[in-house]
């Protein structure tokens, strides 16, 4: 009985469900990835022997080259989306210019970085991988940007419109709930992208970030993917 109830479970289904997609996976291995990152620069910095260190290390490096083949082909995906936006004529100029030049930009890196696989495997090493490693990191940082200046438009907006709101009555009251969960998934898409502008910044020397700071915002920025993804499949 105490089997089946745990099968059955509605908690479980979700989890199948979450589990089931590749966003999901990938998400929780993020976590895995940057939390590793952080715990290694955490466990260097207060002098602990490379022996510890050494087994987070290696869940960085392993997590992030399956990351990396996971997102094989995926580039297709941003195009798409890009177009998408390109055709919604009738969308905000500032949202549909900020989604058109988000999805490129992510479509950028993701063909970047696709192009580093094969050395990043060590199936054939070649000297251009880490110059092709950079230009991904500069489209990474050019689709984040997009997506931040769109979070910080949207969230203008929102405040707009809810100042125009008579909550005295009762669809006033129900636009409100509205707008305010609106508002709050800009605010965790915001705040995600704050977190993930913290690594190409630092991958490319633009800002002096070490593993830690870089480890935790990625690690935060993660489990917000990991929170919405989970919404998304309930």
């Amino acid at each position: 009985m105490v089997a089946d109830a745990l099968i059955y479970h509605p908690t479980v289904s979700h989890y199948l469900k979450f589990i089931a997609t590749t966003v999901g996976r990938d998400k929780v291995l993020r976590v895995l990835q940057y939390f590793s990152r952080f715990l290694a620069w955490y466990l260097y910095r207060t002098n602990h022997p490379q022996s510890t260190i050494a087994p987070f290390e290696t869940t960085k490096k392993q997590f992030g080259l399956t990351r990396k083949l996971l997102r094989v082909g995926k580039f297709v995906e941003h195009f798409k989306a890009a177009a998408l936006a390109s055709d919604a004529k009738s969308m905000d100029p500032v949202l549909r210019y900020t989604a058109i030049g988000r999805q490129l930009g992510y479509a950028g890196y993701m063909i970047f970085d696709n192009a580093t696989v094969l050395d990043a495997t060590s199936i054939k090493k070649f000297s251009a991988s880490q110059r092709l490693l950079r230009e991904a990191y500069r489209a990474w940082f050019a689709g984040i940007s997009c997506s931040i200046i769109s979070s910080i438009y949207s969230l203008y907006c929102l405040r707009e419109r809810a100042a125009k709101i008579n909550e005295k009555e009762g669809e006033g009251v129900v636009e409100k709930k509205k707008v305010d969960k609106e508002a709050n998934a800009v605010k965790i898409q915001l705040l995600s992208d704050l977190c993930d502008i913290t690594v190409p910044s630092a991958a490319l020397g633009w800002v002096a970030f070490d593993d830690g700071i870089v480890g935790l915002a990625g690690t935060v920025s993660s489990l917000l993917g990991v929170y919405t993804q989970w919404k998304k499949t309930a």
